[in-house]
């Protein structure tokens, strides 16, 4: 019951009028005791029973995240469990929230426990396969490819494992060279979650891992439910690395496969697809070089055969003979020109005879010398009428071998005679 000067309720209190710690424990626990008895689920991680007692202590965990609850329980509900109660079991358990005021802490009053069988792990597991699956975190188009050779592979396993030893020495065995980022954690049990989930956000966040191996060696479906828990899952799906899954036999299929971007048989099987083989390698780049040796060899042969086909033709083997044709071509041609030339000269030669000859025949000379003559007067004139020339005048006889001069007389009729 509150006291008449404290506030009734929490909204009314203040820095002046708060309540005391011992109120708030009883304001509290009134509220918790005004819940009903209820069905709650978890992960037993841990289990006191002393000898003698009848009330076992037990913490009850929540496998998704880190939350857990204290639980009391008579020894005799244990006692009345098919199985004994190990660490590490699922079990749903009928309680009562009880807030103790003294400590200040929740736990719960459990009046019934029951485990929760495999079917309904397998039941709970397929149900959340499909979910995921409808979410798309299964498929192939988001899964990313593995590096060809990774700089360091990041192996996420339990301590001191043989899923560690498999993957490592057969990832060196293929690839002496490789280098491994190995975070060993608990790989069952109540914190393997949130110990897996650590390690792998770790190492994506390192930019020297190419590719992130989570491995694990084969067990029952209680010991393999971590890696279908649902937030392990979803941080898988969140990574930038890649991711391969390694858990357990060829026979396990924990969801982790699914969402993984490369599943791996067995931690012996992921060792050797991470990286290469540096043996197969090695023989392959051998038989690159080879057939790359044969091509050249093949492609030099064919050209040398070309160059001697070529060679061995007219014009290769003689290269002058095309030279001499056309030389000789020239060579007529030349000739033809120099004869069709001088046989124009000659008919041109003949005819300029022939014309001289004509010229010759029809020229005053020729007259001359048949003896005519040309008679001139002092000027030059040809003298054509008799009646042109005067008395005593001195005249110019041209005739075929010179001229002389001649007088003109008077000659009877009054014709005009020359006289020299």
């Amino acid at each position: 019951m509150t006291p008449p000067d404290l506030p009734e309720r929490a909204a009314d209190t203040t820095a002046e009028q708060p309540w005391p710690v011992r109120l708030l424990s009883l304001k509290i626990a009134d509220y918790v005791e005004k819940m009903s008895v209820l069905w709650v689920e978890g992960q037993v991680v841990q289990l006191n029973r002393r000898p003698g007692a009848r009330t076992a202590y037990l913490t009850l965990r929540d496998p998704d995240v880190d939350m857990s609850l204290s639980v009391a329980i008579q020894v005799n509900a244990l006692d009345a469990m098919p199985a004994p109660l190990d660490q590490g079991a699922r079990v749903v358990l009928q309680a009562k929230p009880v807030f103790w005021t003294q400590r200040g802490s929740l736990m719960l009053d459990a009046r019934q426990i029951r485990p929760v069988g495999v079917g309904e792990l397998l039941a709970r597991i397929e149900h959340l396969k499909r979910t995921l699956a409808s979410e798309g975190l299964f498929d192939p188009e988001r899964k990313k490819p593995l590096p060809f050779l990774p700089r360091t592979v990041g192996l996420v396993c339990g301590r001191a494992s043989a899923a560690e030893k498999d993957v490592v020495e057969n990832a060196r065995r293929r690839w002496p060279t490789v280098r491994f980022a190995i975070r060993e954690v608990a790989v069952q049990g109540p914190t393997a979650v949130t110990e897996v989930t650590a390690a792998l956000e770790e190492l994506d966040a390192d930019p020297a891992v190419d590719v992130i191996v989570i491995a694990r060696g084969g067990g029952s479906v209680e010991d393999l439910l971590p890696f279908s828990n649902e937030s392990l899952l979803r941080a898988v799906a969140a990574t930038r690395t890649p991711v391969v899954s390694a858990i357990g036999h060829d026979v396990d299929t924990p969801l982790l496969d699914h969402v993984a971007d490369w599943r791996a048989s067995t931690p012996t099987d992921a060792g050797k697809r991470v990286v290469p083989d540096a043996a197969r390698e090695r023989q392959s780049v051998e038989q690159a070089r080879q057939r790359t040796r044969r091509a050249l060899s093949t492609r030099v042969d064919s050209e040398r055969r070309h160059l001697v086909a070529l060679r061995s033709r007219p014009v290769m083997a003689d290269p002058t003979a095309m030279l001499r044709a056309r030389r000789e071509e020239v060579d007529a041609l030349t000739r033809r020109a120099r004869h069709r030339t001088l046989a124009a000269v000659h008919r041109a030669t003949d005819h300029i005879a022939h014309l001289r000859a004509q010229v010759r025949t029809l020229s005053p000379l020729s007259t001359l010398e048949r003896g005519y003559a040309v008679v001139q007067h002092r000027d030059g004139h040809v003298v054509t009428d008799p009646a042109e020339v005067e008395v005593d005048e001195l005249l110019r006889v041209q005739v075929a071998r010179g001229d002389f001069a001649a007088r003109a007389v008077g000659l009877p009729g009054g014709a005009v005679g020359g006289s020299p």
